[in-house]
């Protein structure tokens, strides 16, 4: 059975979970403030935490905090015991890394189900990957390699179609899906004080979108709209949001998407900031085409309007630009439509 550390600051609650889980097999050690709570996750590296929210000293997210930035303790199942039921506090502690919640009242069974629940998935792992550094690089590179497109079943969300100049949603709406691509593309626009529209991004199939306004339970800030024939998988807000505090597959995928959109508007900040408009045309160009590669399209998919709404710059400016990146050979026009032959030379274009 496994070693469970409890962590409670009232002796009775301590010795009543403690003698639930003895009678179970486990073998207990106890602590009565957050504080010890660290102390002996360090020093004894138990299988399971269950540990008290409201303590006088370090409270059980200052416990949990301490814990998931030391490598020793970071991945030791967290259970929060507590009498708050707010959602809010529901959020903060999976938001901190939680693994799940128990409020009191409780009885004996939902204890030992939560208890039995969290020591079957660790084992599992253990069993399958071992205890090895190497077999813990194994187990993230499998989340990681995991197809992003399969975490929400089909089952569990429903389907749209948009025709090309659709309206998905429009900023200001409450949001209300997280949004999978399985065909088509969308692009992201917002509304300038001055009345001009830009595109804030651009997404192809087997991308995600609307997920930030999901995260911040805000409405939508932008406006997305179906650039072409689009089909939409709508995964419901509410399932999105159980699926990210329970699994942490969804929550690993979504931090790096988060963690890659972040990156990217730094970047074009930075190319808005310093880069010359030839540069920051072929940046453009060059980033639009390698979304687009996997699509099998050649072209690149969007107008010279649109090209200048994603760049921040006039459509005239733009045109210009790419009248002459085709005289220089950078690109070609066929058929009104944009091809790259070398796009290795529009990455390395120095000004």
């Amino acid at each position: 059975m496994a070693k469970i550390l409890v962590v409670d600051d009232h002796p009775e609650i301590l010795d009543n979970i403690s003698e639930i889980l003895s009678l179970a097999g486990h073998q207990v050690v106890t602590a009565t403030s957050g504080k010890e709570a660290v102390e002996k996750a360090l020093q004894q590296q138990p299988e399971l935490i269950i540990c008290d929210i409201m303590m006088p000293d370090l409270d059980g997210y200052g416990v949990l905090h301490v814990l998931k930035r030391n490598p020793q303790t970071a991945v030791i199942p967290f259970i929060f015991l507590t009498a708050k039921t707010e959602r809010s506090d529901f959020r903060k502690g999976m938001e901190l890394g939680a693994d799940d919640y128990i409020t009191k009242p409780f009885d004996d069974t939902e204890l030992l189900a939560a208890v039995d629940t969290r020591l079957n998935k660790v084992n599992w792992l253990k069993q399958y990957y071992g205890q090895t550094q190497s077999s813990v690089s194994h187990f993230l590179h499998d989340l990681q390699s995991r197809s992003e497109k399969d975490i929400f079943p089909p089952s569990a969300c429903e389907t749209a179609s948009f025709p090309k100049q659709k309206i998905i949603y429009q900023e200001g709406e409450r949001a209300k899906y997280l949004y999978l691509i399985q065909s088509g593309r969308v692009k992201i626009t917002r509304l300038h004080p001055d009345g001009k529209e830009y595109i804030s991004d651009i997404f192809t199939q087997g991308d995600y979108f609307g997920y930030v306004a999901l995260i911040e339970d805000q409405p939508y800030r932008e406006t997305a709209v179906a650039l072409e024939n689009t089909d939409l998988l709508l995964i419901p807000k509410e399932y999105f949001l159980q699926q990210i505090f329970q699994d942490h597959q969804v929550t690993l995928t979504f931090i790096r998407l988060l963690s890659r959109t972040i990156d990217q508007k730094e970047e074009r900040l930075l190319q808005l900031a310093y880069s010359s408009l030839r540069k920051r045309v072929a940046t453009a160009l060059v980033e639009i085409s390698t979304r687009n590669a996997a699509t099998g399209n050649e072209h690149i998919p969007i107008t010279r309007e649109e090209l200048a709404q994603y760049i921040g710059t006039a459509k005239e400016s733009t045109i210009r630009i790419l009248s002459d990146f085709r005289d220089e050979g950078l690109i070609q026009i066929r058929s009104g439509k944009i091809y790259i032959p070398d796009l290795n030379k529009l990455k390395n274009l120095r000004y």
